[in-house]
């Protein structure tokens, strides 16, 4: 039968539940390349974020400019090898990172605790490996916010965009059909995540991966860059194929409402 209400909501970690600006996965990206020689800047390290990290590795040597800098720096086009080595050299330094960057953005634990309170479970979904995925569930649950099924893209065949990390959040918490899932990130990989499992596709704005500041640096910002800032990305998720953008994650609950309001108007993702 379709559904009449919201039953699951699957978040996403860097970017939306913890690590304001997901900050954690871009530096150890840069590291990694400087160790061969290849000067990448954060916003080329942030492009494909969202992916496994070995996934974001490949998808950064595809790209134009870092492949260029790659071949400058290198003396050939990059192979499956460099990939693999590349990997092994991010696994530490984003585990490292990763506990640097562990602070919870604010309001995350009271707005599990209000979707616990209508009636919904909670999931984590990340493109981080095992390692980096423990830190942060570990950081979380001792702030306060314990999901009740955690994902990682090694659990996995495939990470994002492919839906299999939602899919498997639906089997084991025992909820379907896609309707009855919300799927929240802060990067356009999210978007794509959401939307390739049928579930409704929400994108945070504020501390997103996408808007790329520390919580100082965005308080920081006018108004009117704010609100710059929001517009553009907004338009990106959109694009995408977002079914709501929301500023911050505090906004959620009462997004669910409206989308349980839509349910019932026969609406479906």
């Amino acid at each position: 039968m379709p559904p009449t209400e919201i039953k699951l909501v699957v978040l996403d970690w860097a970017g939306t539940t913890i690590d304001y600006g997901c900050l954690a996965p871009t530096g150890a990206f840069v590291e990694a390349f400087a160790s061969k020689g290849v000067d990448v800047t954060l916003a080329e390290a942030r492009g494909p974020m969202g992916l496994h990290k070995k996934d974001h590795i490949r998808a950064m040597l595809r790209t134009e400019i870092v492949g260029g800098k790659w071949r400058a720096a290198v003396g050939r086009d990059w192979a499956e090898s460099d990939v693999e080595e590349l990997y092994r050299s991010v696994t530490p330094l984003q585990v490292a990172a990763a506990e640097k960057y562990s602070g919870l953005i604010a309001g995350v634990p009271a707005v599990a605790d209000a979707l616990r309170a209508k009636g919904l479970k909670v999931a984590a979904s990340t493109g981080y490996f095992h390692e980096a995925a423990a830190v942060v569930r570990s950081a979380a649950k001792r702030q306060g916010f314990e999901p009740d099924f955690n994902i990682c893209a090694d659990d996995v065949l495939a990470g994002r965009p492919a839906p299999w990390m939602i899919f498997r959040c639906m089997e084991t918490l025992s909820v379907y059909p896609p309707a009855a899932v919300v799927k929240v990130g802060d990067t356009v990989i999210d978007i794509e995540d959401g939307r390739n499992a049928g579930c409704w596709s929400v994108g945070v704005i504020d501390s997103s991966n996408e808007m790329g500041l520390s919580e100082a640096e965005f308080r920081s910002l006018t108004e009117t860059e704010r609100n710059a800032r929001r517009k553009d990305i907004t338009e990106r998720y959109q694009k995408a194929g977002a079914h709501a953008v929301l500023h911050a994650i505090t906004d959620l609950p009462a997004l669910i409402g409206d989308l349980n309001a839509r349910l019932a108007r026969g609406e479906r993702p």
